[in-house]
């Protein structure tokens, strides 16, 4: 099968990635002058992103949702089909909802519980294009303590003083006054974690809010596993405050994914139908 064009993966040569004051020196995210353009490139990256999921094994019955905004109908969202695997999601099969709930296109039902989220999410955050949920292992465990994770490794580092706590926890989220609270929650901060839930971030792009994900459940992994050992030490706030600037933004999460977005075009290209 021959890749579209704008599903060709992101390459850049001749280039060196360095650290400065600012943050790391990488690319920038493609641009798009054609609306259409833009909207298959970003249902093709979501379709990916959901392969990403399953590849990392976040899968848990219907549970878990990825969306993203369209660059077309602004009050509207990309979101997986219910009780369809994240592995064998594609294009085709995504739904597009508006805001109130009204399925625009696709011939799946949509999570309850995924409207009433990204659509109060999507909302409240004009900024953000993608939201990212699962009911992950170590995420939903580190949940139950209601805590903010501690700056004791790099990755945690990434969401130092840029994550929240929501303190509540009242059933399946499929009322909207819950998914109201959760954006509240999460305010203007790259992830919320949802106490005795699990985790959710968001991004300017689909592949920022999947790679917080990922980076979001491995400091939990990390945090858990510390603890369970002793006593961890933390980094300093100086220095935490740096790494979050260096490695935690928009374009650091977009370009960290871009391996992985490789992977799966190159080995599942049927996700692109």
């Amino acid at each position: 099968m021959r890749i579209p064009m704008s599903a060709t993966p992101h390459r850049q040569s001749g280039m060196l990635l360095e650290v400065r004051p600012e943050g790391l020196t990488i690319p920038e995210p493609p641009r798009f002058h054609d609306l259409e353009a833009e909207r298959l490139h970003r249902k093709q990256r979501l379709a990916a992103c959901l392969r990403i999921f399953s590849l990392h094994g976040f899968d848990a019955g219907i549970a878990g949702h990825i969306s993203c905004r369209d660059p077309i109908l602004t009050d509207h969202f990309w979101v997986n089909p219910l009780a369809v695997h994240f592995s064998r999601v594609k294009v085709s099969d995504l739904v597009l909802v508006d805001h109130d709930g009204r399925i625009a296109e696709g011939r799946h039902p949509v999570n309850a519980a995924a409207f009433s989220i990204h659509s109060r999410i999507h909302r409240a955050r004009p900024d953000v294009m993608a939201a990212a949920h699962s009911h992950s292992l170590y995420g939903t465990t580190y949940a139950s303590l209601g805590q903010l994770i501690p700056p004791i490794t790099q990755e945690a580092c990434v969401f130092y003083q840029d994550h929240t706590v929501m303190q509540a926890y009242n059933g399946i989220a499929s009322e909207l006054s819950e998914g109201e609270l959760i954006a509240q929650t999460l305010g203007g901060t790259k992830a919320v974690i949802c106490r005795n839930h699990g985790l959710f971030t968001v991004g300017h792009t689909v592949e920022e809010a999947v790679f917080w994900f990922l980076r979001m459940e491995r400091a939990c992994e990390q945090t858990l596993l510390a603890l369970a050992a002793g006593r961890p030490i933390e980094v300093d706030d100086a220095t935490a405050k740096l790494t979050a600037k260096q490695i935690g933004t928009p374009k650091a999460g977009w370009f960290g994914l871009q391996p992985l977005v490789d992977k799966v075009l190159a080995e599942q290209p049927d996700l692109l139908e």
